[in-house]
């Protein structure tokens, strides 16, 4: 079924007294790579190319270097699944924007990075689209990323950090994940102006805190975006969120919640980056204005440029990106999420729903090294291990097709020669170099004699 493009559009800052006021570019340094694109801001990563379908009767044939081929986590994960679905969760690619992505991963390939689930085609664009294509600025922004992941133990925490005082925590911090956007975009929601932070780091700490975020960070990028992006049937990769900061001042905006909040946003803006799609500051009062002041200073112009502050009348604004259906009733929105105490404590949206994530469950492989049993708080999966030409790899748990591995690996076989007879031929000339340079000390020696 032929799926509505969302349309890029200009993205402005709403002044809470009223007025758009446009957010002016940025001028920066651009490397060779990104002297052709000279727009700092890019359309929504999700329909960054309209992909279109090749012929069933014609074999797409291309060639990809070494890095590549172990690039696509989704792609190989378990071959029986339809070329459809296989698109909606690995995501179109721009075929221009392909080359530069494959140049990224040799370049990182080169750096000693070894190929794994970092290293998709969307995970490398993100950094890419970050620091406007510039190669040196990406790479510097990617090995960072990896170094903090170890450094911070981000996989260990998926995995082992449990988060018990959650619903506590939801009381004294409203916020929460509830429904999609019209997209199909998921949606996330905090009621700054209910903090009670004094009662917050009674149940909780800052570092807990940050962890959690973390986790939440990783189950949208490896569960809920993946699960949206079945539900909607085309790729999702990016988040629409909602601030209430009604009655917010800067009695609020004390030295812990200060801290949280820069390190949140460090994280983020680092670490996950293009991931939000809009976001919209609603109920934004007079206290607010000049907290918004100072937080501007904290934000880059890419983030800025995807905020729309909002006073109270926001209603309009919300239900042209979310349907009210998916809105909860705080919010001017229908939901109201009775059985589960409240929208914020729902987590409401496809990736709660059972065909869903029954779809999911079989598609996506999971790292547990008990036998394959699926993890509900990391990626769910249940890969079939029947099929004798799939060649796990330890590194990072990605499976790929032995044939397809091993005819990628042949083309290599002449570039290796080749380098071989060149490296040979090097070797050569500087014994002649060696052999030449002796000749001329013992003439110099003669001379002074």
């Amino acid at each position: 079924m032929q799926e509505t493009k969302e349309l890029p559009k200009e993205i402005f800052i709403s002044g809470v007294a009223g007025g758009n006021e446009k957010l002016a570019t940025p001028s920066t340094k651009e490397s060779a790579y990104a002297k052709n694109r000279t727009k700092s801001f890019h359309p929504p990563i999700e329909n960054y190319w309209q992909w279109q379908s090749p012929p069933l009767n014609k074999q797409r044939k291309s060639y990809r270097s070494f890095s590549a081929i172990l690039s696509h986590p989704f792609k190989y994960r378990n071959m029986r699944r339809s070329r459809s679905t296989q698109m909606v969760l690995e995501g179109p690619h721009n075929p221009k924007d392909e080359k530069l992505v494959d140049t990224f991963r040799e370049l990182l390939f080169l750096e000693g990075q070894s190929p794994g689930k970092h290293f998709d085609y969307h995970t490398l664009l993100r950094f890419l689209r970050m620091r406007d294509f510039d190669m040196a600025k990406a790479k510097d922004m990617f090995m960072q990323y990896i170094k903090w992941r170890q450094e911070f133990g981000v996989d260990v925490i998926t995995k082992e950090f449990k988060f018990e005082e959650c619903q506590q925590v939801k009381i004294f911090y409203p916020h929460g994940f509830h429904g999609v956007d019209r997209y199909g975009r998921p949606v996330y929601i905090e009621r700054i102006g209910m903090i009670d932070l004094d009662m917050l780091l009674q149940v909780t700490t800052i570092e807990r805190l940050v962890k959690h975020h973390v986790c939440e960070q990783e189950k949208t990028l490896n569960w809920r975006y993946p699960a949206c992006s079945l539900a909607a049937k085309k790729h999702i990769a990016s988040t629409i969120s909602i601030l209430d900061v009604k009655n917010v001042g800067m009695s609020q905006f004390s030295k812990p919640a200060r801290y949280l909040f820069l390190e949140i946003q460090r994280i983020d803006s680092n670490y996950y980056p293009e991931t939000l799609h809009r976001l919209f500051i609603v109920n934004a009062g007079s206290g607010f204005r000049v907290i918004w002041k100072t937080i501007k200073a904290f934000l880059d112009a890419r983030t800025l440029a995807k905020i729309r502050v909002l006073g109270a009348d926001y209603k309009s604004s919300l239900t042209e990106a979310i349907d009210p259906s998916n809105l909860p009733s705080f919010l001017g929105g229908e939901c109201t999420c009775s059985e589960s105490g409240g929208c914020l404590f729902s987590d409401k949206g496809p990736w709660n729903d059972p065909e869903i994530t029954e779809m999911l469950q079989g598609m996506l492989c999971t790292d547990d090294e008990e036998g394959g049993q699926t993890n509900a708080s990391n990626e769910k999966s249940a890969l079939s291990r029947d099929d004798e030409n799939i060649v796990p790899y330890k590194e990072e748990g990605v499976k790929v097709d032995k044939v397809l591995f091993d005819e990628k690996i042949k083309t290599f076989e002449p570039v290796i020669e080749d380098a071989k007879q060149k490296i040979n031929m090097l070797e050569n000339s500087l014994q002649e170099t060696k052999l030449v340079l002796q000749g001329l000390a013992q003439h110099l020696q003669e001379l002074k004699r």
